[in-house]
């Protein structure tokens, strides 16, 4: 789930690191960046400045946004149906809207997950009320393909579709998962309200219980080779973890495959045992896929104030 994440301006120039869509020719993952202790510290306190004009409405909104991604993504892959207008304040049909080919165990793990994903929609529309906006355009068909070609630095014949069997559905849902869970660890010193900052640590109980059902069954299967592309599960996942280190700018120091130091690794902490956190400009790339003010899985950007 990725919610109520904390708030920070993107650098200059971040557009040139834009991991391209299926439109693009050529692909290129977005130069790593060493960053000292002191600078980390230095930017969280700017963290901290920067959000003090975001009243908890705001961060609400960005929060509905992208849980918009997510409850669309699910509901799709588990009745082959958006969510409905209702639900979305009339907001735009996501791009790529279908029902997953699952067996049936794997289909009662996506109708639970739907599930959840669509309740948080309607919790977080029933807070904001008439403040709330609608769900921005999702890409959830040929942003997958993007995200997987960039993962790979290469273009995968045929296009990666979360849709098309168990193995690629966990390996999709991974995309967002752990993001989730470290948005919501960033953001819980920001926000202001007692009643909100309670429900967001459920919801983001709620988040890790979902990250722990796709890694637990991504690892039971880690060393399938996973056809037509010849690797194995976990190098997919490994893939897809160290993308997401790259293109936040953390150099991979906020995110672990299924496989680290040579052991399984369910449950991805730090030296203290702790979850990881992100800001928004750590986030926003990932849900752009580098972009800055839209594109990938957000093709026109999210609603609300931040974004």
């Amino acid at each position: 789930m990725l919610l109520l994440i904390p708030l920070l301006l993107y650098p200059a120039g971040a557009n040139k690191n834009r991991i391209p869509t299926s439109t693009d020719r050529h692909l290129k993952l977005i130069p790593t960046m060493k960053v000292s202790p002191l600078l980390q510290l230095l930017l969280a306190l700017l963290a901290v400045s920067q959000v003090a004009g975001q009243t908890d409405t705001d961060i609400l909104n960005f929060a509905l946004s992208l849980e918009c991604l997510e409850a669309q993504f699910y509901s799709c892959a588990a009745t082959g149906q958006p969510l409905s207008a209702e639900l979305t304040a009339n907001g735009p049909a996501p791009i790529g809207c279908k029902k997953a080919n699952l067996t049936v165990p794997f289909q009662l793990y996506a109708n639970e997950i739907a599930q959840d994903e669509t309740n948080h929609v309607k919790l977080l529309r029933g807070a904001l009320g008439s403040a709330a906006v609608p769900c921005p355009l999702v890409d959830i068909g040929p942003a997958f393909g993007a995200a997987a070609n960039a993962a790979f630095n290469k273009t995968l014949i045929p296009p990666f579709d979360p849709y098309a069997n168990n193995i690629f559905f966990l390996h999709g849902g991974f995309i967002f998962e752990d993001v989730g869970v470290t948005a919501y660890a960033g953001a819980a010193p920001l926000i202001t309200s007692k009643d909100y900052l309670g429900t967001a640590a459920r919801i983001l109980a709620v988040e890790a219980y979902h990250a722990a059902i796709l890694r637990t069954l991504l690892s039971q299967i880690a060393n399938v080779t996973v056809v037509p592309y010849g690797v194995q599960v976990y190098q997919i996942v490994d893939a897809i973890s160290k993308l997401r280190g790259t293109v936040d700018g953390s150099n991979g120091q906020d995110d672990q495959g299924i496989i680290f130091n040579g052991t399984v690794n369910l449950v991805p902490t730090d030296n203290n045992g702790l979850v990881f956190t992100r800001t928004a400009a750590q986030v926003l790339p990932i849900v752009y896929l580098g972009g800055k003010g839209g594109g990938g899985f957000f093709p026109d950007g999210l609603n609300g104030s931040i974004k």
